[in-house]
């Protein structure tokens, strides 16, 4: 597999080499004149190109240009015509009674909430229903035929590696070691659980049927001395409230407003990205067609958020298979995210596990990262240190952390095929997913070259990620200036589920008509804890769990944007400051003795 160190530094060097080379070409002097002279010139000459182009070629261009034009002015029309005349996103969700059995729980089933058996579901037919019943059978007899053994949280501690993996789920240990190359969510999210209490962990990542149908079988005993913190208890009485109010049914109002609203932008894109060369201001209207294209991708990659989590149809294949269809549009891979991305959310801000603050040598969020030299990442299996190149980068990281965010959607058109052709993971839906992004490529590369000369290639592709960079400052903003941690956490009641996912996750405080630029992304709070959350029930969630964090003086962190952005650079200036002062170690890494000492983690 090629490292992400080896791949970044490479395809940087690259684009900032593509970069100085348009802009030497387009520099005052190299053709005689300005920079938008050179562009100018490039427009010249294809206008003269397009003159004496065959009238065939050129009715099809222009065919093919109004065309998508008109279909953008549909959509946008449509669009608001159901924002207007629609009704409100969330208002046909279905409320239930409340709940008086204490012996039944709310579960979700595809999205529709059900009252079932507490931790069980009544065993229905069919064949994972016999081999469920089979498997809770086998486990009540035991090997000689005697009662369900018991274990303390202790004793299931000591199976918590990959080849050894039990897990606690309310008041049942299950021995899960055989299912960990089978998960769909990766092996990342079961190792790292590995030996620990995954109570409200699977209870916010799995349907009803999964209690139903799989859990059975890899029971192999009783847990006891097992207490529940109060406020674990109040959270999970917030989960049975959105469940019983049917907060966690999908809208499709909701997905079809985005659809209008995506279509408007990818059709209007591609419409203004082959304005004709003839027209006098053509180079502005390509331009804002790529300013439109980074938009569409920054905006859909908010849906491919919402399907990476089953929080659409609420059926994991097939949010999955129409995720991986839209690669095609968004050439990020859904099987990669959903490695990358689930790991991140059970270990999030942990310095050896979490893949989402795993950048070095480019960037360290946090000295933790070098103070005792290199550290090893659980999840890209090797050794990430602070060399003497990479020393220089983190130094001054806060300087070209911005500058980096606007190309750094081209790392993630490599890691996604790193991923798929080596299949490190457990993956799904490969081939269709390389036919996706082979049509992405195909796609992008024919609409960029409609366009005249290669500097004005050049920069529609620039112009279109740095747009869409700004998706990359929201994901980052909402875990860069939080807390993190070495080791693992869920231990005890200081650092189970809940409070670690405050600890490492902060909100941005925005005006309702602002969430669709946010693309939920301004709710990691809640979609933290609650995962399976649709989209549009965020803020829902957040009056409920407001007064929960106030009664037990949990920190809920909500900035705006902008003050949110300068506590991340804020984080990243500190961390280069410290990366100044290291000195390099036995390993040829650099570390920091001085920043152990003064947080007494050493």
């Amino acid at each position: 597999m090629v490292r992400l160190r080896v791949v970044v530094p490479i395809a940087g060097a690259c684009l900032v080499a593509c970069y100085a080379a348009a802009v030497a070409h387009a520099a005052p002097g190299f053709h005689g004149g300005s920079g938008i002279d050179a562009l100018k010139a490039d427009a010249a000459a294809a206008a003269a190109a397009f003159s004496g182009s065959t009238a065939t070629g050129t009715m099809t261009m222009t065919m093919f240009r109004d065309t998508f034009g008109a279909v953008a002015g549909v959509l946008a029309v449509l669009g608001v015509l159901h924002v207007v005349f629609g009704g409100k996103v969330g208002s046909n969700a279905t409320e239930h009674k409340a709940n008086t059995d204490d012996g039944k729980e709310w579960y979700d089933e595809y999205g529709v909430s059900k009252l079932v058996d507490h931790h069980t579901a009544k065993v229905e037919n069919g064949k994972r229903a016999k081999r469920a019943e089979r498997g809770q059978a086998q486990a009540k007899e035991g090997q000689k035929g005697g009662p369900l053994p018991k274990y303390t949280t202790a004793a299931v501690a000591k199976h918590c590696t990959k080849d050894d993996c039990w897990i606690i789920i309310g008041e049942m240990v299950y021995d899960v070691t055989s299912f960990i190359d089978q998960h769909p969510g990766g092996i990342g999210p079961m190792v790292n659980l590995a030996g620990k209490d995954c109570t409200d962990v699977f209870a916010n990542y799995h349907s009803a049927r999964v209690y139903k149908y799989m859990l059975p079988r890899y029971i192999v005993g009783e847990v006891v001395g097992v207490e529940v913190p109060e406020h674990v208890k109040d959270f999970r009485k917030v989960r049975q409230e959105l469940l019983r109010r049917g907060l966690f049914e999908t809208d499709y109002r909701f997905y079809f407003r985005l659809g209008c609203w995506l279509g408007f932008l990818f059709t209007g894109a591609v419409c203004l990205t082959l304005w004709p060369s003839n027209s006098s201001n053509a180079l502005s209207y390509r331009l804002v067609g790529a300013a439109m294209m980074g938009v569409f991708w920054q905006q859909l990659a908010g849906l491919g958020h919402d399907l990476g989590h089953s929080g659409v149809t609420h059926d994991f294949h097939l949010d999955h298979r129409i995720g991986s269809t839209l690669s095609a549009l968004m050439g990020l891979s859904t099987c990669w995210w959903k490695s990358d991305h689930n790991t991140h959310h059970i270990v999030c801000n942990a310095v050896e596990h979490d893949p989402n603050i795993q950048y070095l040598p480019l960037l360290a969020v946090t000295p933790h990262a070098f103070a005792k030299g290199p550290t090893f990442s659980t999840y890209h299996k090797r050794w990430m240190g602070m060399d003497s190149i990479g020393r220089f980068l983190v130094s001054y990281q806060h300087i070209f952390f911005y500058p980096v965010m606007a190309v750094a959607r081209i790392n993630l058109y490599i890691q996604g095929l790193i991923y798929l052709i080596s299949k490190p993971d457990t993956i799904h839906y490969r081939a269709l997913e390389l036919c996706s992004l082979a049509g992405f490529f195909t796609w992008q590369g024919f609409l960029v070259s409609c366009l005249p000369g290669w500097r004005q290639r050049l920069l529609w592709l620039l112009v279109s990620h740095a747009v869409a960079g700004v998706l990359h400052v929201q994901i980052v903003l909402s875990h860069f200036a939080m807390r993190f941690y070495m080791g693992r956490a869920y231990n005890d009641a200081r650092d189970e589920w809940y409070v670690t996912q405050l600890k490492t996750t902060m909100n941005v405080d925005t005006w309702e008509w602002f969430d669709f630029i946010h693309i939920g992304l301004q709710f990691q709070i809640e979609h933290h804890l609650y995962p399976r959350l649709p989209r549009h029930n965020l803020r829902e969630a957040r009056k409920l769990i407001l007064p929960i964090c106030k009664k037990h003086g949990f920190d809920y962190h909500e900035p705006g944007f902008l003050q949110g952005n300068y506590e991340m650079w804020r984080q990243l200036k500190d961390t280069a400051l410290v990366a100044r002062e290291t000195t390099k170690g036995d390993g040829g890494f650099y570390e920091s003795e001085l920043w152990e000492g003064m947080t007494l983690s050493g």
